[in-house]
């Protein structure tokens, strides 16, 4: 158990699985959010709440925020009862939302002009994986804050990856949501032409799983899908969000992509269609709708549920490295 007080800001799908997390291995937590009831439902397991942002901010020693875009984040953190306001050196401030690259790196600097850490750390995997802290955490900052912060990682994730300075983890994080996005389109024109072609979508599913057109977004969304719930926990303007940021960090690097503008098209149709609001697997409607068909199978969960036990997390160590830089040698620092 880490002996640092925590307060966690933004309680959503994602965020309010990992306060319980820390709740349930005993860490002192406070906790925010504009939903009364998610605050008073941590609360009710031990956790306290605070007024403001500051505040919370004032009580403790690491703060994380977990909020669904850069201008929330941006408002949290820079109002006058925002958390800049509240910090102080020493303090720890960890950005777990999916945000833009160059915003983690600008707020980053506000907080080191104050002589507190910051770090992004976004999660990859899933809210049934951030449910039992299995989920994959990507922490960018210097190796001194990481090694400092690993504790606290260690609870809510179970493969922890330290990608070099701040910002960093932001940009790999954008990497990996665009190809998930890229799977989940490409499973939903397949498995339609599985069902257009007469095949079994059960066996369809199993061809899939063990062969090469096998992924992570096959094994959970696929099942969603065939389950006809389409629930995943995330939404299609969520994905037209972090789709946005991965093709505005390619142009910004004048990379001429093909398939991410495409992608984002597909979604914003989905958008229009269907609201913001709308499950991201269900982008498969605008298949189904246009074929006359739908896309089930028998025996699929409504929701993903990881059935493994926690596992304490532990870094990873990217291959060829033959050992860890020690926090003197520089790396990673901004």
């Amino acid at each position: 158990m880490t002996e640092l007080a925590v307060g966690f800001i933004g309680l959503g799908n994602v965020g309010g699985q990992l306060a319980r997390n820390l709740l349930r291995h005993g860490v002192d937590l406070t906790v925010r959010d504009l939903d009364p009831g998610r605050v008073a439902a941590l609360v009710a397991r031990g956790a306290r709440s605070a007024a403001s942002p500051r505040e919370l901010a004032e009580r403790v020693d690491l703060l994380i925020t977990c909020l669904p875009s850069p201008a929330v984040c941006a408002a949290v953190m820079e109002a006058p009862d925002g958390v800049l306001a509240g910090l102080a050196p020493g303090k720890i401030w960890l950005e777990m939302s999916t945000t833009d690259p160059a915003e983690a790196r600008r707020l980053a600097a506000r907080v080191e002009a104050l002589g507190a850490i910051a770090m992004d750390c976004p999660v990859s995997g899933g809210c049934h994986r951030a449910a039992t802290g299995n989920i994959s955490i990507f922490a960018g900052g210097s190796r001194a804050a990481f090694e400092r912060v690993l504790p606290v990682l260690a609870i809510l994730g179970r493969q922890i990856l330290h990608t070099g300075p701040v910002g960093s983890a932001s940009v790999l994080k954008v990497i990996t949501n665009y190809l998930c996005t890229v799977h989940l389109a490409a499973l939903a024109e397949a498995l339609t032409v599985a069902r257009v072609a007469g095949l079994d979508l059960n066996m369809t599913y199993e061809g899939i799983r063990i062969s090469s057109g096998n992924s992570f977004v096959h094994e959970t969304e696929s099942r969603v899908i065939l389950n006809g719930s389409r629930d995943i926990n995330f939404t299609m303007d969520l994905v037209v969000k972090d789709v946005g940021l991965f093709d505005a960090l390619a142009r910004a690097h004048q990379v001429p992509l093909e398939l991410s503008p495409l992608v984002l098209s597909v979604f914003e149709d989905g958008v229009r269609r269907y609201g913001p609001r709308e499950h991201s697997p269900n982008i498969i409607r605008r298949l189904e709708e246009a074929c006359g068909v739908r896309v089930l199978g028998e025996g699929f969960p409504a929701q993903m549920v990881d059935d493994e036990p926690k596992i304490p997390g532990s870094e990873v160590v990217p291959r060829a490295r033959s050992s860890r830089p020690s926090p003197e040698s520089g790396e990673g620092q901004r």
